[in-house]
């Protein structure tokens, strides 16, 4: 499409191949899940804003948490659904793309960030109760969190920078439903194997650096719900860690899985199956880990349920 060039100002995403058909049938997939990914979240939001049963450093973590989920599939689900409802491929320009890039690559670092501080947070809960409000003080969780959106956003300067930095002469053509950095790398006509280590070893360290303290928390909490006699003392200390637990497991697993590989450049179709998981089902996924299995969550909601219905017939 775009021929003898030095270098691309829009580009076109090829989104998802297929006839009409299966993309009206994914279509109504994705806008489903995407639509509960909000719906669920926003509650789960709205309830730890409004209850004061709620108001403890693991559901300010939730909370934040949360908010990075609904802005991280923001940043791509509604373009992708466009594209599966207009025909043909949609133009993006190469500013909006870099932008693009940018908001999901640092809100996902900022997630990560949180979610190993919320791994500590479940080892001070279990192994340090007597000290847990004084460790983990409402200064400290908003230091976490200010922390964490920070280094997220300065985190992804410059690999974003890095891969705009390069020279698009080879198509304008990203074979994916967002822009996404492995097929910009296909794009691009320069020698780009020393970026692409750089960018390896900068995904192994925000990774692995966050999951070592998940690794070393949950170490910790294990040893310690093993000593406690009881069975139900077991079940319950275990109970307050099994939907963060469960949680670390899909989302390292997925950005594992996506970003931990020395050559960017990976097929298409791998490419995107794995988006797919980071964007929409671990995204979808979220509201029910951390409230179907949470009986104080479950009943605060209620609790704002009637509170709402009483406002609205009043």
């Amino acid at each position: 499409m775009l021929e003898n060039y030095s270098s691309a100002v829009d580009f076109y995403l090829l989104g998802f191949p297929g006839s009409k058909e299966l993309h009206s049938i994914l279509f109504a997939t994705f806008f489903f899940l995407y639509s509960v990914t909000l719906f669920g979240n926003m509650i789960i939001i709205l309830t730890v804003c409004v209850d004061k049963r709620l108001q403890s450093p693991m559901y300010f973590f939730l909370g934040h948490l949360s908010v990075l989920e609904i802005l991280i599939t923001s940043v791509a689900v509604p373009l992708m659904l466009r594209g599966l409802l207009l025909p043909g491929m949609q133009a993006v320009s190469l500013t909006a793309c870099a932008v693009q890039l940018y908001l999901y690559l640092s809100l996902g670092t900022s997630e990560l960030v949180l979610m190993g501080a919320m791994a500590v947070d479940r080892y001070v809960a279990v192994c340090n109760p007597l000290r847990y409000s004084i460790i983990m003080s409402s200064h400290t969780c908003i230091w976490v969190v200010i922390v964490s959106w920070v280094f997220g956003f300065l985190f992804q300067i410059w690999p974003v920078y890095a891969t705009f930095h390069l020279t698009f002469c080879k198509s304008n053509v990203l074979d994916h439903f967002y822009c996404d950095r492995g097929q910009l790398f296909r794009l691009s006509c320069d020698d780009s194997r020393f970026t692409e280590f750089i960018l390896f070893l900068m995904a192994v360290f925000i990774i692995v650096g966050s999951l070592i303290p998940t690794i070393v928390s949950y170490t910790y909490i294990v040893s310690t719900v093993l000593r406690i006699p009881s069975a139900s003392g077991r079940r319950k200390a275990f109970s307050t860690c099994a939907s963060h637990f469960t949680f670390v497991v899909i989302g390292y697993g997925t950005c594992l899985f996506l970003y931990v590989k020395p050559k960017q450049t990976q097929a298409a179709e791998y490419n995107r199956v794995a988006s797919l998981m980071v964007l929409v089902v671990t995204p979808f996924l979220n509201p029910f880990i951390f409230t179907l299995r949470n009986d104080q969550f479950v009943e605060a909601f209620r609790d704002v349920l009637k509170r709402c219905c009483q406002l609205l017939k009043d």
